[in-house]
C-alpha cells in the first residue's frame, strides 16, 4: 500500500473497549470515521491523520505489536502479564478499569494439606501469584464460564477479572483477595518506536492531553 511506512498501524481490541478508546484517539486528532460505521471491515485508515487501524480480538492486540504488525495498540494489563510480550508499555489509558481477583463459594476455607484447585484463564498469573504465597496449586485452565467450575466442584476456587462482582454475587461466589488493579494500556513495538519515535510520541503527548 502507498504510504504504509509514514502511517502508524494501530491495533485496536474488538469491543466496548476499543470503540471507547478510539474516541480517544479520535479527539486527540486521528480520526478514521469509517472505522465507527456498521460494516464487517477491519481495516480503516485515514493517510490525512497518518494512521491505519484494525480491530483485532482484544487477547491478540499485544501480539500483533509484538509481532510488528502493530506499530501500537491497546491492551489489558492483564493480558499483558499473563503473555508477557516483549513490548513497550507507554501510557496508563484509565479506562477498562478493572482488577485481577482470587473468588470462592461464601464461607470457603482453604484445606492447605492439600494443593488448591485453581480454576482461570489465566495460569501465568494465578501461578506467580500463589507461588508469591508459597502456596502448592493445581491449575485448570478453562476458556470460559469461570464462575460455574467451583459450582459444579471443579475447582476450589477461581482466578478471573472482577469489575462490577455482579457475575459473582449471582453465583454466590465472593472476591477473598485481590490481585492486582488492572486498565488499558497503550504499547508500542520496539522496533517501531525506534523508526516511528517522533510519531508515536506526538500521539502519547496528545493522549495524556485528552486524559
Amino acid at each position: 500500500m502507498a504510504g504504509i511506512d509514514r502511517l502508524l498501524n494501530i491495533a485496536l481490541p474488538k469491543g466496548r473497549l476499543g470503540e471507547k478508546v478510539y474516541s480517544r484517539f479520535a479527539a486527540a486528532g486521528y480520526p478514521c470515521p469509517a472505522l465507527m460505521e456498521n460494516s464487517r471491515k477491519l481495516i480503516f485508515e485515514n493517510s490525512d491523520a497518518g494512521v491505519r487501524y484494525f480491530w483485532v480480538k482484544p487477547a491478540d492486540a499485544a501480539i500483533y505489536v509484538e509481532r510488528g504488525t502493530a506499530d501500537i495498540g491497546v491492551a489489558g494489563k492483564d493480558i499483558l502479564l499473563e503473555q508477557g510480550p516483549e513490548i513497550y508499555e507507554l501510557l496508563d489509558l484509565n479506562t477498562g478499569i478493572c482488577r485481577m481477583a482470587v473468588a470462592a463459594p461464601k464461607g470457603f476455607r482453604d484445606d492447605t494439606r492439600r494443593p488448591l484447585r485453581v480454576a482461570t484463564k489465566f495460569p501465568h498469573i494465578a501461578e506467580r501469584y500463589y507461588a508469591s504465597l508459597g502456596r502448592e496449586i493445581d491449575i485448570i485452565h478453562l476458556n470460559g464460564s469461570i464462575e460455574i467450575a467451583p459450582i459444579l466442584g471443579l475447582s476450589d476456587v477461581i482466578v478471573d477479572i472482577v469489575e462490577t462482582g455482579t457475575t459473582l454475587r449471582e453465583n454466590d461466589l465472593e472476591v477473598v483477595e485481590d490481585i492486582f488493579p488492572i486498565s488499558a494500556r497503550l504499547i508500542a513495538n520496539k522496533a517501531s518506536f525506534k523508526f516511528k519515535t517522533s510519531e508515536i510520541e506526538k500521539l502519547v503527548s496528545k493522549l495524556s492531553e485528552e486524559a
